[in-house]
C-alpha cells in the first residue's frame, strides 16, 4: 500500500479531532476530485510498520478522537487498510473509524474483498463525489448524492442506516 499523507490533526474528515490517512491509488476518476494527485497508484510512499505505529501514536492522543481512511480510495487499498485498522483496533479499540469511498455501501457488501476492511470500521461516508452535486455546507461530505452510514448499525440491519450526526456528537 502507498500513502499520500498522514494528519495527525485534522478536523475536517469526520467528527472531532483526528488522525487521517490518505491512500493513494483510485480508479474512480470524479470530476473534479479534491485529491487528483492522490489517484495515481505509484504516488507517495510505501506504508512501513513506522507509519503504522506512528498513526497508533497519533491516536493514542487524549485529544484526537479515531482514525480516517481517505486517499485515494480506500477500498481498493483493503489489505494495507485492513492490517492497519485491525492493528489500531488492537492498540486502542475505543476509538471510532471511518472511511471514505467512492463505492456506495451496496457496493461494498456485494464485494467480499472490500467487505473485509468495512467491517472492521465504524462510519462510511460513501458514494462517488459528483460535481454537480457539490454543497459546501453538507456535513463531512461534498456532494449531496453522499451518505454517512453507520455502518454497524447497517450490518444488523442489512440495510444502510444513516449516521444521526446530532447524535454522534
Amino acid at each position: 500500500m502507498r500513502y499520500g499523507q498522514i494528519r495527525k490533526y485534522d478536523i475536517a474528515n469526520g467528527i472531532g479531532i483526528r488522525t487521517s490517512v490518505f491512500v493513494t491509488g483510485c480508479t474512480h476518476k470524479c470530476y473534479n476530485c479534491f485529491n487528483e494527485s492522490y489517484q495515481d497508484f505509484t504516488a507517495g510512499a510505501e506504508w512501513t510498520d513506522t507509519e503504522t505505529q506512528q498513526v497508533i501514536d497519533y491516536i493514542k492522543d487524549e485529544n484526537i478522537r479515531g482514525l480516517t481512511l481517505l486517499g485515494g480510495e480506500p477500498f481498493q487499498n483493503v489489505d494495507g487498510l485492513v492490517e492497519l485498522v485491525t492493528n489500531v483496533r488492537a492498540a486502542i479499540p475505543d476509538k471510532d473509524i471511518w472511511a471514505y469511498s467512492g463505492y456506495t455501501f451496496e457496493e461494498i457488501m456485494a464485494c467480499p474483498h472490500k467487505y473485509r476492511l468495512l467491517v472492521l470500521c465504524d462510519v462510511l461516508v460513501d458514494g462517488l463525489f459528483v460535481d454537480a452535486l457539490k454543497d459546501p455546507s453538507l456535513p463531512f461530505r461534498g456532494s449531496s448524492n453522499q451518505r454517512i452510514i453507520d455502518i454497524q448499525k447497517s450490518l444488523k440491519a442489512s440495510k444502510p442506516v444513516l449516521l444521526d450526526i446530532e447524535e454522534a456528537l
